[in-house]
């Protein structure tokens, strides 16, 4: 691995003004479980990384005003530790207690992997299903996108050089929404995702679905809600063949965005299992199960 220099930043002003300074290439340093192998790929990636990891700043987690703001170094183990997520993001919970080993979530964080940004991310698709907004601090000020507006492709974000991810927040979910994260890997454990899906929903008085979010995961370039696929489960009765339907219409967006590939005759089939498990899961009580292949 080719050499390079080390600075700690105390602070959000300071680490942002070592990112800007003239005359090098500098790169954020938080958990290092993603830096370290693209700087041992990639020498040429910087020649010098500012090490933001112990900003206090970025290590907060509250929850205000019906809002819950998360600092983009807190670890995968602070965030499955925290009650506040824990009461109302079960679905990034679920997430995160599948990235890796319990070393990596140690010292892997929220905003290293969301600016990673890889097809395989785990805690992307449940921040998108959440709606989670993306707070960057810039030379010029601070600005908030969608962190589905910030992840852009595989490993491309709209972070510019010398820009922070900072933050991530969003809005607490109505208390009688139920979710699932389903993680499709090789494996049970320490497996990079094959697929993943994220639902959130609940059912009105009526027994109606009055409210689903759907984000399937390490399928398409961008992850997104799957708007159309929502569309047809609102206001629906929950049954197995609505299920069906909704799932056959997450794998006709899919090819619409990528187009079918050596992998689809393997992955159609498989999303359309994950999807039915995952809507069962939050509309009929039904197991979500634990997948492998």
């Amino acid at each position: 691995m080719k050499e390079f220099k080390y600075l700690r930043a105390g602070t959000i002003n300071e680490a942002l003004t070592l990112l800007n300074e003239p005359g090098t290439n500098s790169r954020p340093l938080a958990g290092g479980t993603d830096l370290a192998v693209l700087l041992r790929a990639n020498p040429n990636l910087c020649d010098r990384v500012v090490d933001i990891s112990l900003i206090p700043e970025l290590h907060a987690i509250q929850q205000e005003n019906g809002w819950v703001k998360i600092g983009a170094a807190v670890t995968f183990t602070e965030i499955i530790e925290n009650r506040a997520i824990q009461e109302t993001a079960p679905i990034l919970i679920q997430a995160c207690s599948q990235i890796g080993a319990v070393q990596i979530r140690n010292m892997g964080t929220l905003g290293g992997n969301i600016c990673n940004a890889a097809v395989c991310a785990d805690s992307l698709p449940a921040l998108v299903c959440l709606d989670a907004l993306a707070h960057i601090q810039t030379p010029a000020g601070k600005k908030v996108m969608p962190v589905a507006e910030l992840v852009v492709g595989p490993n491309q974000t709209r972070l510019l050089q010398g820009e922070l991810l900072i933050a991530f927040s969003y809005q607490v979910p109505d208390p009688s929404n139920r979710s699932v994260f389903i993680k499709l890997g090789r494996r049970n454990a320490m497996a990079i995702s094959r697929l993943t899906v994220a639902v959130i929903g609940r059912m009105n008085n009526l027994g109606k679905i009055a409210e689903v979010r759907i984000v399937a995961g390490a399928v398409t370039p961008q992850t997104n809600r799957m708007n159309e696929v929502e569309k047809i489960l609102l206001d629906q009765y929950p049954n197995q063949t609505l299920f069906a339907q909704a799932a056959s219409q997450v794998n006709e967006e899919v090819i619409r965005d990528t187009g079918r590939r050596w992998s689809s005759e393997y992955k159609e089939p498989a999303l359309m299992t994950l999807m039915e498990r995952a809507l069962a899961s939050v509309f009929s009580d039904a197991p979500a199960g634990k997948l492998e292949i």
